[in-house]
């Protein structure tokens, strides 16, 4: 403290030297006039206080990502699944743990099914794979999953939740031609950098152009850039927004550089369409100048140039478009997020984690259990591979990795990162609610569990009754998790009392007429376990069958119990 005035005086110097004005006071003014006229040479956002110190230079896009691993040099699902497999064993192997062994025909199936379409198969379907012979049955099957039409919802219902927040803001946008949109791109499996690249540069209105949902869904600077870094990029930087991050390297100015190329956009405010259905379809472009859109900036915005993350200014003409800019950077083949994002994700979409946890924290602080692999991978996608996510998918579905048991040995039942046995996911409510209805039938799962006939009728073709049985196991929560089964007692109730697990006449439709008591009991099997009766299982239900004396009751409490039963509703 002694010191304090020693040090004032020699910053006052300083400034009087700096400006050449002999008069302390007036050399602060003036020192502050210099700063702003330099600031505003330096580029042309005159009110820029913050600037990225020590840039570092972004990697030519020519240049690939770094790995020590080799990967194939043209695109090879079998070559990339053994590239996977060498990876794996070789790290369980390090950590002396045995892998469990590969998974039956009925657990594979159902697993595929489940993963890449999001519903069970039907029980024909079932049946002719489990007693086919043919030796490349799993790949044939991986091959008709990722075509089917399922496939492309199913990772719409995925990115959906992701990129369209689910709160009263957005209760006048309309998102069924958003889910619709990623559903038809995903199932013509647009490369992975063309898709992000439609979404983040998308203009028009929504009726001719459905990704700008994405912005109508997102209508503030700070969530689009949440959004993106989280989603695309791997990286949660939303704590950086008003200070720097608490436990990462990421800086505040960082945050705002990056947002900064959102900051020409304007959104607009859907209107809700009862009180104005001739209002024309929503939109969002990028003007010429900074948005002047209310709620847009929040109070913490502060003003940076455009700035790639982690990297330097970008180099940008404020009469042109910013976020072109943005996604080429950002889809570039030496991007170092964007392709291990995907990577991560897909993985973690097929093995219940990531090879980075959580798959949206990639920081040099939380590091992945296989670098090597993810490097390899990330960059053989953003080269060879092209971004082709039904590739990758293909690739690592035909590995040993995920075709191994979901049931431990007592040497590997405490691991839980290294992938020597699969996990067991929790269906989501997507997925319980379409294999509910792939047993049921549609419209038997459409009925609600209305108390009187005449609103259960007048609810029978509901339209809206996946996203409401969606909504009611979601009980509030933005994501389900991926490995506990978190619903609650009325969703339990739900499906126990529920008409459509709870109608004797639905059974003759399974089983069919006069079917002896074993050809039924193994017909329920296949369409609701996607497997045959074990001997034992078989027996006590046949005893269980001749008991009742009815056999149609019979087979309709063993549909009830099926579809109660923790193997439906979890994924092995």
């Amino acid at each position: 403290m002694r010191y304090r005035s020693v040090m004032l005086g020699l910053v006052t110097a300083a400034l009087v030297v700096w400006v050449g004005n002999p008069e302390p006071v007036g050399a602060q003014a003036q020192a502050q006039k210099k700063l702003k006229k330099g600031l505003k040479k330096k580029d042309s956002l005159a009110e820029t206080v913050l600037h990225v110190k020590d840039p570092t230079p972004p990697a030519a896009p020519a240049r690939p990502l770094p790995t020590v691993v080799p990967v194939p040099t043209q695109k090879d699902p079998a070559a990339l699944a053994r590239l996977i497999d060498a990876e794996i064993d070789r790290k369980l192997a390090q950590a002396k743990i045995p892998p469990s062994p590969r998974c039956d025909d009925a657990e594979f199936l159902r697993r595929a099914y489940l993963d890449l379409t999001g519903v069970i198969p039907t029980a024909e379907k079932a049946r002719s794979f489990l007693e086919s012979t043919d030796p490349d049955k799993r790949e044939k099957l991986i091959d008709e999953l990722l075509a089917d039409p399922n496939y492309g919802r199913r990772m719409a219902d995925i990115w959906t939740a992701k990129l369209f927040p689910n709160d009263s803001a957005n209760r006048f946008v309309q998102k069924e031609p958003f889910h619709a949109w990623l559903a038809e791109q995903f199932h013509k499996n647009t490369p992975w950098d063309k898709l992000v690249t439609a979404l983040v540069t998308a203009t028009g209105t929504a009726d001719q152009n459905p990704a700008v949902i994405y912005f109508l869904a997102n209508r503030s600077i700070d969530r689009l850039t949440d959004t993106t870094t989280q989603h695309f990029l791997g990286v949660q930087l939303q704590c950086a927004q008003c200070h720097n991050h608490p436990f990462s390297s990421w800086k505040q100015v960082e945050y705002w550089g990056f947002a900064a190329f959102y900051s020409k956009v304007r959104a607009d405010n859907p209107k809700n369409p009862k009180k104005a259905p001739d209002a024309p379809a929503p939109g969002v472009q990028e003007l010429a100048v900074r948005s002047k859109q209310k709620d847009f900036f929040p109070e913490a915005t502060k003003i940076v140039a455009p700035t790639f993350l982690g990297g330097p200014e970008a180099k940008v003409n404020p009469a042109e478009p910013y976020r072109p800019i943005l996604a080429r950077w950002m889809t570039s083949p030496s991007n170092p997020f964007f392709a291990r994002a995907m990577v991560n994700r897909l993985w973690a979409h097929l093995f219940a984690r990531g090879l980075v946890m959580p798959v949206d924290d990639m920081l040099e602080e939380n590091p992945p259990t296989h670098p090597e692999l993810l490097d390899a991978l990330a960059r053989h996608m953003a080269t060879t591979g092209g971004f082709d996510q039904k590739y990758l998918l293909k690739a690592i579905c035909l590995s040993q990795a995920y075709q191994r048991t979901s049931r431990p040995l007592p040497e590997n039942k405490e691991d839980d990162r290294l992938y020597s046995h699969m996990r067991i996911k929790v269906m989501t409510p997507e997925q319980l609610y379409d294999s509910l209805a792939q047993v049921v039938g549609r419209a038997a799962a459409n009925v609600p569990a209305a108390k009187n006939k005449k609103a259960a009728a007048g609810r029978l073709n509901n339209p809206n009754a996946r996203a409401q049985f969606v909504a009611f196991f979601l009980a509030g929560a933005d994501h389900p998790s991926i490995t506990s089964y978190e619903v609650g007692i009325p969703q339990a109730l739900r499906l126990m009392n529920a008409p459509l697990t709870n109608n004797p006449a639905l059974v003759r439709g399974l089983v069919g007429s006069n079917p002896t008591p074993a050809a039924a009991i193994e017909r329920l099997y296949l369409a609701t376990l996607s497997r045959k009766p074990t001997p034992t299982e078989l027996n006590d239900l046949t005893t269980y069958v001749q008991m009742t004396g009815d056999s149609y009751a019979a087979y309709s409490d063993i549909l009830w119990a099926l579809l109660n039963s923790s193997e439906f509703t979890m994924v092995r």
